[in-house]
């Protein structure tokens, strides 16, 4: 296998993992408005992440990097011609960690409650749009002989992209619904559980839809294997939360995850963005890849980086892994 290759891999496994991370930290954020009855509960909902929602955007830079690194032309093409959404991913995620930050310096009711409202929407927002540029990469765009972008912001918005959104959308709600049964205790728990069902059967008909449209148009062997695994897990991954079996409903609905990610990384190699012009125009792990030599050194920092900085994040979700309530709230006022 060559480098190139084994980078084409490492950042799928990148993506994988901010969205497995990132995912729930989204859905947490949505779930301020869809499951929490007051600001006590929204409380306990953003307390769940609290810790952990800086750590997990980590894979997001990891993975942009990355890409800037081993496949410079798969960057300049993907941030030049997605300018826009990423523009407004961006600005969401910026404002989104100054609300956690922000949400607590003052006591005013109305402070509170306006920081609240943006950790919502910069949570819906971006996690609907990943969808739509992951839906775009996959399904290809309008990219032209020199390697560049030729379409419009339009033509990111089309049927297949904007499932995509409405996909990771309510994957993600999913994951954060099942993640905040898991991390609660109470009524809130209970709630969590009730909600997981409904968000979850919405979830499993959207992504069947998505995913057989991407087999069909795209797929191999391989990446049905993906599909099965992907949907078989979200099933079982239903029936754990109905059992009250929420450590395995959550570590299925992250596999749930993972296995989507991987069927689109792997019905997209060997390209990286298709041309829907020409196919030979297409960006592929060979034309937009940096040299031998770069990939070589980032091989070996890679190999050393990675593991100190899973360790570190492995033993913050151990530090912060008990359950929390309103109840918890109270004890930490007094």
């Amino acid at each position: 296998m060559e480098l190139h290759d084994v980078w084409f891999v490492l950042i799928a496994v990148l993506w994988t993992g901010y969205f497995f991370l990132e995912g729930f930290d989204f859905g947490v954020g949505v779930l301020t408005r869809l499951l929490a009855r007051n600001r006590a509960e929204k409380r306990v909902l953003i307390n769940t992440i609290g810790p952990v929602w800086d750590g997990n955007e980590v894979w997001l830079l990891t993975a942009g990097g990355a890409t800037f690194a081993a496949f410079p032309e798969w960057y300049a093409t993907l941030f030049s011609g997605f300018y826009l959404p990423l523009l407004v991913i961006l600005v969401c995620l910026i404002v989104r960690g100054v609300a956690f930050e922000y949400r607590v310096k003052r006591p005013e009711e109305r402070w509170q409650r306006n920081w609240e409202t943006a950790i919502f929407w910069t949570s819906l927002i971006p996690a609907f749009l990943w969808g739509v540029a992951f839906g775009n990469i996959v399904g290809g765009v309008k990219i032209d002989q020199d390697m560049e972008y030729v379409g419009s912001v339009g033509d990111l918005l089309n049927p297949y992209a904007l499932l995509g959104g409405l996909v990771t959308l309510t994957l993600f709600t999913f994951h954060g619904t099942v993640f905040t049964a898991l991390k609660t205790v109470g009524e809130i728990r209970e709630r969590a559980r009730a909600l997981a069902l409904r968000v979850g059967l919405l979830t499993a008909a959207l992504a069947l839809v998505f995913l057989l449209w991407t087999q069909f148009d795209s797929g191999d062997g391989k990446s049905l294997v993906a599909l099965a695994v992907a949907v078989a897990s979200l099933v079982v991954a239903l029936m754990a939360n109905q059992a009250g079996r929420e450590g395995w409903a959550f570590t299925l609905s992250g596999l749930t995850i993972v296995a989507a990610v991987a069927m689109l990384f792997l019905t997209l190699f060997p390209n990286v963005m298709p041309s829907t012009l020409e196919a030979e125009w297409s960006l592929t792990v060979t034309n937009a890849s940096s040299s031998p030599y770069t990939l070589k050194i980032m091989t070996w920092l890679a190999a050393v980086a990675t593991p100190v900085v899973l360790l570190y994040q492995g033993w913050t979700y151990w530090v912060f892994r008990k359950r929390i309530g309103t109840q918890h709230l109270a004890e930490a006022a007094h």
